[in-house]
């Protein structure tokens, strides 16, 4: 049961995320963050069970966030 955790308190809305996979990921209006569609948060901290044929994209995906605070 593969995941992705997303630690939203240190985005800094570089927007990569939902330009690399939009179907997971919008960018807030109201803080300019990145945020994880339909996520559950534990204490600041955002995680989404994914389907095992996402896992390799979504690794390119924390690859390329330059603060690196997307991990699957």
């Amino acid at each position: 049961m593969p995941k992705i955790i997303h630690y939203r308190n240190k985005c800094i809305g570089c927007s990569i995320c939902f330009e690399m996979q939009p179907a997971l990921w919008r960018m807030s209006k109201k803080d300019g963050k990145a945020t994880l569609v339909q996520s559950i948060s534990k204490k600041d901290v955002y995680q989404l069970v994914i389907r095992e044929e996402d896992v390799e994209f979504s690794m390119e995906v924390a690859k390329a966030c330059p603060v690196k605070i997307i991990r699957l």
